[in-house]
């Protein structure tokens, strides 16, 4: 089989889960052509945006003691994963290479004292490149041929809107699968940082948080791929958060467009344009853990079988938003309110993640994340108050509870089942939304009221009988 596996940061952060990856990989491609896409290891990419931070503080001591923590642990992991002296020191040659590289730049963004979102793009790849190199130094030192390359090298193009680009698909399609035959054809792995691309000029580019899924789908687009298996710390995708529902159970099977809600709305961050190079190739996905890889984890597929076609897979919940209810009797009939709203939030970088409106037209109610309440709020009130909108009320400390399940499609008495089993839990609800594809039904309580959501919606839908 041609295999595109992607090994999440939390997989690759420890010597032996290297050496780990590494053995597994060499086993599986004895029969199999493998690329292996590497996220940054844990940490690394949160240590890189703070250096970002401190630059834009003017703090220049404080983004060099973060570039030496960062350059510490990878050679601190290189030392105690490889074991053959000569890959060790090609290794600690290379990485040193990047380390001078990253203070470099540093030192050019500090004296510029600006951070744009290209120098911030080319500072947050550090991380993949990084990765990269270890996990193809541990393939090497069990005595396989293997090349670590970052989404420039192996044919990612993508358009110039750093932080958030997306491939052009033809250029790199073309690309990727000359660069990746070549290197099967010698039996060799590649070892890609995911993440990050360049634009046609040759300037890297990063798709954005969660960015290195992206990167593995759109991989195994370009190469036909079998199968592409997202490796993590989680065992695949479970009816519940196993923290709050203790018999939550593992989802053997679901479609892409259930798994595109359950990435939204779930703890997992899948970036959310992860499925779209798959959709079309209709490439099977497995989510699965990296630590029991006994386990097949969740399929995830363009049409699952019948056997697995709930009305409802599962409760997701997202804790810690805000509640902005937005009232005004000049909304009513007033074309464009709306627009103006979001025109006004958008301007000030807020995503918004739940919209809900009466059919009198005189409220429209909006959730977004508790840290963007204050900037939402304030945009709103200096935009808008007292002319379309008379009167803004604030609720903090809000958790969106999802249920998702394509099987909720035209099925009588969800909805009645859904707050029969909230209310007799005497949990309040504030806020409701359904989309039409009725694919996912959503509503709002207070944190503290979440745990006693989920747990009533898996009770009631006998989400612990799956499969």
């Amino acid at each position: 089989m041609r295999l595109v596996i992607k090994y999440g940061g939390t997989s690759i952060s420890s010597a032996k889960d290297i050496q780990n990856v590494a053995k597994y990989i060499s086993t599986l491609s004895k029969k199999n052509e493998i690329v292996v896409v590497c996220s940054a290891t844990s940490g690394t990419t949160d240590d890189l945006i703070e250096i970002s931070e401190s630059i834009k503080k003017e703090n220049k001591s404080k983004a060099e003691q973060l570039a030496s923590k960062i350059t510490n642990r990878h050679k601190q992991l290189a030392k105690q994963t490889i074991k053959k002296s000569d890959v060790r020191k090609k290794l600690i040659l290379k990485l040193e290479e990047d380390f001078a590289e990253l203070l470099a730049l540093i030192d050019g963004m500090v004296l510029l004292g600006e951070v744009t979102a290209r120098s911030m793009d080319y500072l947050i790849s550090f991380g993949e490149r990084l990765s990269v190199k270890l996990v193809s130094a541990a393939i090497r030192d069990i005595g396989k041929k293997s090349i670590p390359l970052t989404g420039k090298e192996v044919g990612i193009v993508t358009d110039s809107n750093f932080g958030e680009s997306k491939p052009l698909m033809d250029t790199t399609r073309l690309r990727v699968s000359k660069t990746v035959d070549g290197l099967f054809s010698k039996k060799t792995i590649p070892v890609v940082g995911g993440f990050a691309g360049a634009d046609q000029h040759g300037h890297v580019t990063t798709f954005g948080r969660g960015g290195s899924d992206y990167s593995a789908t759109t991989i195994a687009s370009c190469l036909k791929a079998d199968e592409i298996w997202l490796m993590s710390d989680v065992d695949g995708l479970m009816t519940a958060d196993p923290k709050i529902v203790k018999n939550a159970k593992l989802l053997k099977e679901v479609s892409y467009v259930e798994a595109v809600e359950m990435a939204l709305f779930g703890a997992k961050q899948i970036h959310p344009r992860t499925f779209e190079p798959l959709i079309s190739k209709k490439i099977p996905m497995k989510i699965r853990s990296s630590f029991n890889v006994k386990n097949e984890g969740t399929l995830v597929t363009a049409s699952p079988s019948a056997s697995v076609k709930n009305t409802v897979k599962c409760v997701s919940n997202v804790k810690n938003n805000g509640l902005i209810d937005i009232r005004g009797g000049s909304m009513v009939g007033n074309p464009g309110t709306a627009a103006k709203i979001f025109a006004t939030l958008a301007k000030a970088g807020i995503n918004v993640m739940m919209i809900s409106q009466n059919p009198s037209e005189s409220s429209i109610t909006i959730v977004v994340k508790n840290s963007d309440l204050d900037k939402a709020v304030s945009a709103l009130e200096m935009e808008l108050l007292g002319k379309i909108i008379k009167k803004l009320e604030v609720t903090t400390d809000v958790a969106i509870i999802a249920l998702i399940g394509s099987g909720m499609r035209g099925t009588v008495g969800v909805a009645s089942k859904v707050f029969g089993s909230i209310q007799k839990n005497k949990v309040n609800v504030s806020m409701i939304t359904q989309g039409s594809s009725e694919m996912n039904l959503a509503f709002i309580v207070k944190n503290s009221d979440t745990s006693a959501a989920v747990r009533a919606l898996h009770n009631e839908f006998e989400l612990d009988k799956i499969n």
